[in-house]
Formats: C-alpha cells, structure tokens, sequence
C-alpha cells in the first residue's frame, strides 16, 4: 500500500472517529445548573465544547481502527469475496 493511500485513509479514519467521540461528555445548559442561556443562543448549544480533547480521543480511536484496517490489509482476514452475501453473480450471455 503506498503511503499517500495510508495518509488518505488514515484520514477518512480520523473524520469518522471525530464525529463518533464529539457527543461524548457535552453538556447542555438544561444539565448544568445555574447557566443562563443568553438571547441569541441555541438552547441546545453544548456548554462545556472542548475541541482538543475531541481531537485527542478521535486521534486515539483513529490509531486503533487504521491499525486494525491496517492489519487486516496485510493478513487478508476479511477479503471481498468473504464479504459477497448474495453468492455468485449469474454469467451473461452477450451473444457475441
């Protein structure tokens, strides 16, 4: 696999792990006491947004999941044909 696939997928990996940890630990403020919502903001709004410790925990997660891609890559575990569910495409005839 040449290296700028690996970047590309590492990446893809990344974005995916990124918008999986994001919801983890937020708060609203109808879950913090005492927080007044000031005019103009959504009510949904997290309070406590932290963007490097998302980035840190999508990091982490998107290490173990290319290195688990990454693995199976090179010990053909799962292949595309273990991964046809609907058996053997029928052959057509063209009539050539």
């Amino acid at each position: 696999m040449q290296w700028t696939s690996m970047v590309a997928i590492y990446g893809l990996f990344w974005v995916l792990s990124a918008f999986l940890v994001m919801p983890f630990g937020l708060r609203t403020p109808n879950e913090v006491e005492g927080f007044r919502v000031e005019k103009g903001h959504a009510d949904s709004a997290p309070v406590n947004f932290r963007p490097r410790l998302i980035a840190r925990r999508a990091t982490l997660l998107a290490v173990v999941l290319f290195g688990l891609y990454y693995v199976n890559y090179a010990q053909q575990w799962i292949t595309v044909s273990d991964l046809n569910f609907f058996g053997k495409p029928p052959v057509q005839d063209l009539g050539y």
